[in-house]
């Protein structure tokens, strides 16, 4: 079993008052993923990090193996998610994978 784990934050250009509309899209269909894309165990968005953080928002995901993060990546329902619900609006991802 691995761990992928996403954070981003925000452009800079959305709207404060757009924000939380926009997490709740995110989170929907990202955890949506789960049972359409194969190797994808589970996956939890986090929309309220405490303030220490870093990112405005994360995705915790498990796969089965390290190689279905490579095909998780180019799943047509993950990149239609991704392209749709979550591109156009974040900056500065970073990504943490482990055993």
């Amino acid at each position: 079993m691995v761990h992928h784990i996403v954070m981003w934050k925000f452009k800079p250009e959305i709207p404060e008052e757009d924000k939380e509309r926009l997490m709740a899209d995110m989170a929907a269909h990202l955890e949506g993923l789960v049972g359409k894309v194969p190797g994808l165990l589970t996956a939890k968005f986090i929309t309220s990090p405490i303030p220490s953080s870093t990112h405005d928002m994360a995705l915790v995901t498990t796969l089965e193996r390290a190689e279905d993060i490579a095909a998780y990546a180019v799943h047509p329902e993950h990149v239609k998610t991704a392209d749709t619900y979550v591109r156009p609006y974040v900056c500065e991802r970073a990504c943490l994978d482990y055993e």
